[in-house]
């Protein structure tokens, strides 16, 4: 059974009050943990060395006119050896990016990602770090026929300037689930995006693999067995993760369902509910979502889940002592707790 501890930030716990909202979670190989979360159209983001037993205040890393934030939408956070970036989208459809060099302890503004302006309006994107300092962003993009599908592009955590996009997938219906957003995970020289597609009238989840660092992609493979047909979009890309195997793993909702697939073909339903996340350190692996407001977490490692509060939008972590961090939005302010 998960143990329950309270995370502290500048001497206040895990229950106090921090404005803000679509908190998201990195760490980098020296166990540095990053939160980062949105606050009206400013960016901040908050360290912890010591395995989230105490984290500093909240850092202002930047301010975005008419940023996305809110269902899904807002920073997304990478973390590798030397550097961190942030990504953000304002609702002219530009993705803008930060980088934080961890020697320097400076945050700078690292150019704006998608090289067609306006491209990504919907605001849906996930970014990832592999281990040598080189991040990726995938995201909605509607530069072809003005339809959402899936394009990708990296940077060197050193660079300032994000390479010529790649569109990873594009429906033969047309576009994908128009306002879910995609996933992305790096691991064992595995590239692998995520996303909801448009498909035939269904909306099932779907992933490309790379395995040249985004240059190319393999065609895309649905996840699990069963089916959604649905007339409107759900709003919820689940979650991603790839092993230090190469296994990927996929959690997501469909209908009233959350369920997972451990090798990507095979499925199991853990529980109702929706606005899924899921993580994976080595053999640890965890999902977590919200069931009428009620943040549950899952380790499917003993198949036990945990209730930690109320809200939505969870985002879960396994640290290296395999302990998971759980961070979520709960009326435009961030929870969080190690479990």
């Amino acid at each position: 059974m998960f143990t329950f501890f309270l995370l502290c930030l500048a001497g206040f716990s895990s229950g106090a009050d921090i404005p803000g909202q679509q908190p998201n979670i990195a760490i980098d190989t020296r166990g540095v943990i990053r939160i980062v979360y949105g606050d009206g159209e400013k960016i901040y983001c908050m360290t912890s060395s010591n395995n989230g037993i105490v984290f500093s205040k909240p850092l202002l890393v930047g301010e975005i006119k008419g940023m996305h934030l809110g269902h899904t939408r807002g920073p997304q956070i990478a973390s590798s050896v030397n550097y961190t970036m942030i990504t953000a989208i304002d609702k002219e459809g530009t993705i803008h990016s930060y980088s934080y060099n961890h020697l320097k302890k400076t945050w700078i503004n690292s150019g704006v990602v998608n090289d067609s302006k306006g491209s990504a309006v919907e605001g849906l994107m996930a970014l990832t770090a592999d281990k040598n300092d080189n991040f990726y962003a995938t995201w909605l993009d509607i530069r072809s026929d003005k339809k959402n599908n899936i394009f990708l592009s990296s940077i060197a955590g050193k660079s300032s300037t994000w390479t010529r996009n790649l569109m990873v997938y594009k429906s033969p219906d047309e576009h994908v689930c128009e306002c879910c957003k995609p996933n992305i995970s790096f691991n064992n020289g595995k590239l692998v995006v995520g996303f909801r597609n448009w498909l035939m009238g269904s909306r099932d989840i779907y992933y490309a693999v790379s395995t040249d660092n985004g240059k190319s992609f393999s065609a895309a493979q649905k996840s699990g067995s069963g089916t959604w047909t649905l007339k409107a979009c759900p709003m919820d890309g689940g979650g991603l993760v790839v092993s230090e195997t190469g296994t990927i793993g996929t959690a997501w909702r469909r209908n009233d369902g959350v369920y997972y697939s451990p090798d990507g073909k095979s499925e199991q339903k853990v529980g109702n509910g929706r606005d899924v996340s899921m993580a994976q350190y080595k053999s640890t692996t965890a999902v977590a979502w919200q069931d009428k407001g009620t943040i549950k977490v899952l380790d499917l490692n003993i198949k036990s889940t945990v209730e930690i509060g109320q809200g939505m939008s969870p985002k879960v972590y396994i640290l290296p002592n395999r302990k998971a961090l759980c961070v979520w939005e709960d009326d435009k302010t961030i929870r969080y707790r190690i479990i």
